[in-house]
């Protein structure tokens, strides 16, 4: 790797396009179009690149990251996979609505379908939405199959709104899928076309082909991939293309070293991964925490140790936290630095 000032977020390009080719063929085996998930990137260079393998569009976590990459011209489909609340919040959609061939957005309650109501009305729109259903992830979305129903007949009554399909994260276990069946039964039986229905989650993506209903999947953490990737058994580290370049600055005591990429690089999030990160050049060490500034490293399993002054390479646990930390990726191909990637969506959190 060619010398860079740490800490510092690296790229290689060969695994992340590898990546990206990879996920996109296998999508087109199973006859479901990608809508890949920016919220991991936030880079519109890297959102073109998957626009231009195949995908249909892309998704967005929040309004900020929908106007950045609708500015930088990334894509003019886009769907917005989180309620959008508020006459502030909702002004910007129609905007964004007038400016782009498509938008879509979800929504899993009353109370967010007559804001947008309310707005698409305002501004002489029709707003595209998503009933979010909560098939086992315990966060957004209707409870049941028949609640997916009730939101969308109340949804379509309301002037402007016009009803596109069901939305779910994850999409994994055999319930899930009976909970789509069934939740497309009712709708269908009550005269309700459903043209599209989206699936989701990089861990998961192998099993795709067991959701026959899914017309797209949005899937986010595979162009980088990361120790919650590995663990999850959905990529191996050789599929890992995102790096953060550390330093080790300091050897306490024989089994502890620390690096100069505290929490305010890395990220303490865990899912079903130990520790807290994986050095490629040191597979023995655990990365046992972090303080803001402070990597702490567990040398005790290593036959052979980093020195102070050591660039070390760590695969971060959960890489979309790392994007959101910094405001530049570095890309590099066979270990030279080849471009600088403006995190131009970073801190887009409202």
């Amino acid at each position: 790797m060619s010398p860079l000032d740490t800490p510092a977020v690296t790229v290689d390009l060969d695994i992340m396009e590898a990546n990206i080719g990879r996920v996109q063929a296998h999508l087109d085996r199973h006859g479901i179009a990608n809508r890949p998930h920016v919220k991991t990137h936030k880079i519109p260079a890297l959102g073109r690149l998957q626009m231009a393998a195949g995908a249909v569009g892309i998704t967005c976590q929040k309004l900020g990251e929908v106007e950045v990459m609708a500015d930088a011209g990334v894509a003019d489909d886009i769907l917005l996979t989180y309620n959008v609340l508020g006459e502030a919040k909702t002004e910007r959609l129609a905007a964004l609505i007038r400016r782009l061939k498509r938008m879509a957005v979800v929504l899993d309650n009353e109370v967010v379908a007559r804001g947008l109501s309310e707005a698409g009305r305002r501004h002489g729109v029709d707003i595209r939405f998503l009933i979010e259903c909560d098939t086992g992830g315990s966060r957004n979305g209707v409870q049941d199959p028949q609640a997916a129903l009730d939101l969308a007949r109340e949804a379509m009554r309301m002037p402007n709104m016009q009803l596109e399909g069901l939305m779910t994260y994850p999409t994994a276990k055999p319930e899930q899928r009976l909970w789509l069946e069934r939740a497309l039964q009712l709708l269908n039986g009550a005269g309700i076309a459903v043209p599209v229905v989206s699936g989701g989650g990089s861990p998961t993506l192998k099993g795709c082909g067991d959701f026959p209903m899914l017309t797209e999947y949005r899937a986010g953490t595979y162009i980088y991939n990361d120790v919650m990737q590995v663990t999850a058994g959905a990529a191996t580290w050789d599929d890992c293309a995102m790096t953060v370049r550390a330093t080790v600055v300091s050897r306490p005591t024989e089994d502890r070293a620390v690096f100069d990429a505290g929490s305010k690089v890395m990220t303490y999030e865990q899912y079903y991964a130990k520790g807290y990160g994986r050095v490629v050049e040191y597979p023995d060490a655990q990365v046992t925490g972090f303080s803001e500034e402070h990597g702490i490293l567990d040398l005790s399993a290593c036959a052979k140790r980093p020195r102070i002054g050591e660039a070390i390479s760590v695969i971060p646990n959960h890489c979309c936290v790392v994007t959101n930390m910094m405001d530049e990726v570095y890309g590099a191909r066979k270990g030279v630095i080849e471009s600088v990637y403006p995190v131009a969506a970073r801190g887009k959190v409202r």
